[in-house]
């Protein structure tokens, strides 16, 4: 017996739903939740758009970085107007004053040729414990991160030359040979502690 064909049921005008899960389709609804409820969601874009306007650059997971770009630009394009108004829109959304201070005084000023595009992401590869993908973010006009780069890279070099200058200094003393007494008593145990036969 061949059951009995019944209407289709008729669709409804204000929403579509899907017949397989039984949610609506997510139509305009653009933003990444990150995994988080709303009220987070701004916070942390809030701050890390301040720790980047302060360190010029950070270094977070590259979902991050994407969701803070928009946020980060808006408040560039909020710091050239520089109007007392723009400034107000800027602390409502950054809730840090010294952070917006900083963008109206230095960050925006150096990007008034500009016409949006301040941000820029640089993959970093995975992160080793979740395997996560990272990323830098940093404004594309920011000079002062490579200069940090090279002046920090000069002493390093010349603190590895001055260790390898006093090491060949150091080696003929080691090769003199230890008592056996004292190499017994230096002998350590688990976890770093003096051996209770070393002692006796």
């Amino acid at each position: 017996m061949v059951p009995a064909r019944t209407a289709p049921l008729p669709r409804s005008n204000h929403r579509w739903i899907d017949n397989h899960s039984g949610r609506t389709m997510r139509h305009q609804k653009k933003t990444v939740k990150l995994g988080r409820t709303a009220e987070h969601r701004k916070a942390l874009l809030a701050n890390q758009v301040c720790a980047l306007i302060e360190h010029q650059r950070i270094k977070t997971t590259l979902a991050k970085a994407k969701a803070v770009r928009p946020l980060a630009e808006k408040m560039v394009t909020l710091g050239k107007k520089g109007s007392i108004h723009a400034r107000r829109n800027a602390l409502a959304t950054l809730r840090q004053k010294t952070a917006v201070k900083k963008l109206f005084d230095q960050v925006a000023p150096r990007s008034t040729d500009r016409n949006g595009g301040y941000t820029r992401i640089v993959r970093l590869g995975r992160r080793k414990s979740d395997s996560a993908p990272m990323a830098f973010i940093e404004w594309v006009d920011a000079q002062v991160v490579e200069e940090k780069a090279a002046e920090e890279g000069a002493p390093k070099q010349k603190k590895e030359k001055a260790v390898e200058a006093k090491e060949p200094a150091l080696e003929p003393k080691e090769s003199a040979p230890v008592p056996a007494e004292e190499s017994k008593a230096k002998r350590r145990g688990w976890l770093g502690r003096k051996s209770r036969d070393a002692g006796k």
